[in-house]
């Protein structure tokens, strides 16, 4: 059986329709082959549009698949369509807030712990989450009073700024900037001073620090000549030396040793007093009579007697 032209050519355009519309619907995340479940919510007015997503815990599980005006009620019915593996209580609540900034809104499914399995067509109760944007526009009273004030001071400071700039007195910042620009003219002269006094010296301050480097490297070498001296252990020799000083006028203080009883024996002293005395009378009776002790100039002894001049 031959088939026309005709029918091939009719058979290539209803296929080109379905694969067309198959692939339409895998981009926008709908897959024909599987069945999903749909359920209806309500809303006093229309955010969403068909390409809104359906989410729970964050996950989109689903799309809205119509959204139609009740005439009766004023209400918005919304048709959304989810996977049949998604199993949840028919008393969850359908929450719609807001994807970003940008805007675009988006409906949540937050399931609920009781209540009897939902039911291909149920109603779903809704509720509507209040967006950043919402939440700004209710605040932009306080906001703009706030605003309001926040501009006034600026504007004071600014007013304040510029009397103070045009201000002609010894406190305006004329004057300010006039003792600050004369500053500065006075220390780019001293600089400059500074500048031609080291170039009229520079042989003197090249000397200095020749001078300057060579008392260093000398430094340098009295720290070595110090270091192989030892003076490390000398000086723990003269710490010793004057520890043993210390431990021998401890002693003297203590009486020890003939200098210590010497100093603290009060009876040696009394007795070294004594015989200084004594000796000091022998040589002066020796030097008034001299033949008593030598018998070469007397040989008649002479008895001793007390001298009258003491």
């Amino acid at each position: 059986m031959k088939i026309s032209r005709e029918v091939k050519t009719a058979v290539l355009v209803i296929s080109g329709i379905v694969l067309f519309i198959y692939l339409f619907n895998y981009l926008k995340g709908e897959n024909l082959f599987d069945s999903n479940i749909t359920y209806f919510t309500k809303f006093e007015y229309n955010a969403l549009d068909t390409s809104s997503p359906v989410t729970i815990k964050g996950n989109t599980v689903g799309k809205i698949s119509s959204i139609t005006y009740d005439y009766e009620s004023g209400q918005t019915i919304v048709g959304i369509s989810v996977d049949k593996r998604l199993k949840f209580s028919k008393n969850s609540t359908v929450r719609l807030y807001e994807v970003s900034l940008m805007g675009g809104n988006a409906l949540a499914i937050v399931p609920a712990e009781e209540g009897d399995q939902a039911q291909k067509g149920d109603f779903l109760p809704s509720e509507i989450e209040p967006g950043l944007v919402k939440s700004l526009s209710k605040n932009f009273s306080g906001l703009s009073s706030n605003l309001d004030g926040t501009l006034k001071s600026a504007d004071s400071l600014l007013t304040n700024l510029n009397r103070v700039v045009v201000d002609d007195s010894e406190n305006g910042l004329k004057a300010i900037l006039k003792e600050l620009n004369a500053t500065l003219k006075g220390f780019k002269s001293l600089s400059y001073s500074i500048n031609s006094l080291v170039v009229k010296n520079d042989e003197n301050i090249s000397s200095i620090l020749e001078n300057f480097k060579t008392v260093s490297q000398d430094l340098t070498q009295l720290s070595a000549e110090l270091k192989a001296a030892n003076l490390g252990e000398s000086v723990a020799k003269l710490d010793a030396t004057l520890a043993s000083m210390n431990t021998l006028m401890a002693g003297l203080e203590q009486g020890e040793g003939s200098m210590g009883k010497l100093l603290k024996d009060d009876a040696l002293y009394n007795n070294l007093e004594g015989a200084t005395k004594e000796m000091e009378a022998l040589l002066r009776d020796i030097k008034l009579h001299p033949k008593r002790y030598f018998r070469i100039l007397s040989k008649k002894e002479i008895p001793y007697q007390e001298p009258k001049d003491q």
